[in-house]
């Protein structure tokens, strides 16, 4: 008897790697104790939210027993949030846009969802270059779409613009690109993405479903030694931007993000109106209205960045100690580190022996490496040195 479909039985017969090390390091923990092991699976933000976050909760508690106040808002969502995000954004955007361009979403992967779900027809396609964030298939594939990865250019992992250029075909319906990178910690440049746009730009002159170029931005504030994420509106009238406040603000289970169309985009507004109409469908109905007033107030804020500075340094140290090949992460807090030996499974079964936790490269589409988060403690990463050293030896 099959209770589930063969679609969803695959995939959870071929769960996220990312979910499945980090359950493993619940295992481990209740084994062994909290302090014997290293869990640099997953990416949750640990550094506290902003010190401003008190003061705003505090005033939107007042303001939430009056009537209606945590009531159904528009699908949207709440008005003045989406001005108060316009002005945000065509700051950071370096691109005039409204409250109308704006939709508040159930995280960065609602927005996805909700892009997807808007315009793709069964058979479409989703290029991105790989390494990428693993549930990006899950996203398309609800809705028939296929993603199609293209391997990008080691040790900087930078796009191969020649491959996603031969990768576009008449079933292309949008370019997706992370940057900064998880789990690379790349920063794109501005010139790689200049020329990713204008390949848009001339598929679309022969077009009458235009192909998108979405940009995936929950880690835009990360940006370390002096590093500039360009902004994604400039480059195409045909690009899209979700963005969320989990890591920027600490706020990973409130679950508050954005979708943002381009002002000049043709037929902008109804994709601004249909992605409104898919949260509302999908189920989220709107976003956490908590959520939607904490990202208004707290907009121009962020953690404190210094933190995962330190620990991204400290990372650094352990690996080169240890022998094991990285290029330094530009953005993001994560590291892909090359696997001393070229299966990258068996690099994650010697680090387990040592009660470290990473999640193989294959899980992101690149094998041959390995990701670590730096969303820990740097007690845990000196602790890790040791462990990191003898799993090498050990594989030599």
């Amino acid at each position: 008897m099959q209770t589930v479909t063969t679609a969803v039985k695959n995939s959870m017969a071929s769960s996220s790697w990312i979910r499945k090390m980090f359950e493993k390091g619940l295992e481990l923990k209740r084994e062994f104790g909290e302090e014997a092991v290293c869990d640099f699976s997953l990416g949750n933000p640990d550094v506290p939210p902003p010190a401003a976050t008190c003061a705003a909760r505090k005033r939107i508690a007042d303001e939430a027993v009056r009537p209606l106040g945590l009531g159904y808002c528009p699908n949207a969502g709440i008005p003045d949030v989406r001005e108060a995000m316009a002005r945000h954004l065509s700051v950071q955007q370096e691109t005039p846009v409204q409250g109308k361009d704006v939709v508040m979403t159930v995280g960065a992967a609602g927005a996805l969802v909700s892009f997807f779900r808007s315009v793709i027809e069964p058979g479409d396609e989703v290029v991105t270059p790989a390494p990428y964030f693993v549930e990006y298939g899950a996203y398309a594939g609800h809705f028939g779409g296929v993603l199609k990865a293209v391997p990008s250019i080691p040790p900087t992992f930078a796009p191969d613009v020649r491959a996603i250029a031969a990768a576009i075909t008449p079933k292309t319906r949008a370019i997706i690109l992370n940057s900064p990178n998880n789990p690379t910690g790349a920063i794109y440049d501005e010139e790689t993405l200049r020329q990713i746009a204008d390949l848009v730009e001339n598929v679309n002159a022969n077009r009458t479903r235009p192909l998108f170029l979405l940009f995936d931005e929950p880690y835009r504030a990360f940006a370390y030694d002096g590093a500039k994420v360009p902004a994604a509106l400039p480059l195409t009238k045909f690009a899209c931007v979700a963005g969320s406040f989990s890591k920027t603000l600490s706020l990973a289970g409130e679950r508050i993000g954005y979708f943002l169309v381009h002002p000049e985009m043709p037929d902008g507004d109804t994709l601004v109106a249909a992605v409104a109409l898919s949260t509302r469908t999908l189920g989220f109905v709107n976003a956490p209205v908590i959520g939607q007033r904490l990202a208004a107030a707290l907009v121009d804020e962020t953690v404190d960045l210094d933190i995962y500075l330190r620990r991204r340094n400290l990372m650094a140290e352990v690996l080169s100690s240890a022998g094991i090949e990285f290029e330094m992460p530009k953005g993001a807090f994560y590291f892909f580190a090359k696997s001393p030996v070229p299966d990258d499974a068996e690099f994650v079964q010697a680090l387990l022996e040592e009660n470290i936790l990473v999640v193989p490269g294959r899980g992101f589409g690149f094998a041959g490496y390995i990701r670590l988060s730096c969303s820990v403690d740097e007690k845990i990463i000196r602790r890790s040195a040791d462990g990191f050293k003898r799993a090498v030896e050990r594989l030599k």
